[in-house]
């Protein structure tokens, strides 16, 4: 069974950094499925935040995001990686990983980041 494991969120101060990582269970073809990072704050709808190709040659961000956020992966390590810098209060959010590859998804389970003075 496939797993994603999200770690590195907590409590930061507006302007911090974080670095999140996405450890997938072995067994899982990794490298063939492309990667997301959403987030979700209270009484909001699940955003998308960045996406990384299989390959990790490509990259896309959300507009509220970009030039603050960069997302990574090594394939070699079944990971995927959100560097988040220059955090607002506004970034406060449940961010989960997200795998895919044609029909296949998986999700991780969340990890919370908040930024509060």
């Amino acid at each position: 069974q496939v797993q994603l494991v999200e770690s590195g969120g907590g409590l930061v101060q507006p302007g911090g950094s974080l670095r999140l990582s996405c450890a997938a269970s072995s067994g899982f073809t990794f490298s063939g499925y492309v990667m997301r990072w959403y987030r979700q704050a209270p009484g909001k709808e699940r955003e998308l935040v960045a996406t990384i190709t299989s390959g990790g040659s490509s990259t896309n961000y959300a507009a509220s995001v970009k030039g603050r956020f960069t997302i990574s992966r090594d394939n070699a390590k079944n990971a995927v990686y959100l560097q988040m810098n220059s955090l607002k209060p506004e970034d406060t959010a449940v961010y989960y990983c997200y795998a895919n590859r044609g029909f296949q998804t998986y999700w991780g389970q969340g990890t919370q980041v908040t930024v509060s003075s």
